[in-house]
């Protein structure tokens, strides 16, 4: 397993409130968590470093090689879930960083499976030698507004409320976390990503980054391509190639 990441705080924000952790575990296994804060200067920084730091830990504690997959979703829904117990509380007990979040996507790459949880709207994409999948489903307003029929796709992308989402990791007491459960075959690459990506890069150009195979370079031509297409928000990319 082969693993690059990068994080950017683009051309226009002052500060860089993405943060993301990757790491390997005894028996070829490879995770990663991907976070994008929300809440104000100090607020955002804070809640993606502290849900970061709770979900790498919890990973790198409890995980064994002999989990069957159900237990690593359980797993990552317990890592999630204690991380928005930690951002929920140190919001309540600081009335400067009230209303902190971050969004979340997190993976486990194990074997020909990739277990993925998430919560906002950083996502998981699937790349091969066919083009690249979208896996996890945004937690927006606009979404919500796709599955209903009232818009298209297409609408999405240009909505003035796109970047409003519907779950975060520490806003509320508890979460709902998605999960999904995807096969991963040999030279295909696995990308978690911040908005700061999906919102600045078309899906050729994403597909035209990864389609030569050298994976070490992944994540610096996707920063470097939505910093080229505006680079409006942070932007963070991790890549698991096998």
């Amino acid at each position: 397993m082969k693993i690059v990441a990068k994080t950017d705080k683009g051309i226009v924000r002052e500060q860089n409130q993405d943060a993301y952790a990757v790491g390997e575990l005894p028996g070829e296994v490879a995770w990663a968590v991907v976070c994008d804060g929300m809440g104000g200067a100090a607020g955002g920084n804070i809640a993606s470093a502290l849900a970061v730091k709770v979900i790498s830990d919890k990973i790198t504690a409890c995980f064994n090689e002999k989990m069957r997959g159900a237990s690593i979703i359980n797993l990552l829904d317990s890592a999630i879930t204690a991380a928005n117990i930690e951002v929920y509380d140190m919001a309540y007990s600081h009335p400067e960083l009230n209303g902190m979040g971050t969004t979340v996507v997190c993976a486990i790459a194990r074997g020909d499976e990739v277990y993925i949880a998430h919560a906002g709207d950083s996502r998981a994409y699937l790349a091969d030698k066919d083009g690249i999948t979208q896996i996890t489903t945004d937690h927006s307003y606009v979404q919500d507004l796709v599955d209903k029929g009232e818009i298209t796709a297409d609408q999405a992308e240009k909505h003035p409320n796109k970047n409003y989402i519907t779950r975060a990791v520490g806003v509320d007491k508890t979460i709902k976390v998605d999960f999904d459960e995807i096969e991963f075959n040999d030279n295909e690459i696995l990308i978690l990503c911040t908005d700061g990506l999906s919102n600045y890069i078309t899906s050729e150009e994403f597909f035209g980054e990864l389609s030569d195979g050298q994976y070490y370079a992944f994540a610096d031509r996707l920063v470097k391509k939505a910093n080229e297409n505006g680079g409006g928000d942070n932007i963070t990319v991790v890549a698991l190639a096998k």
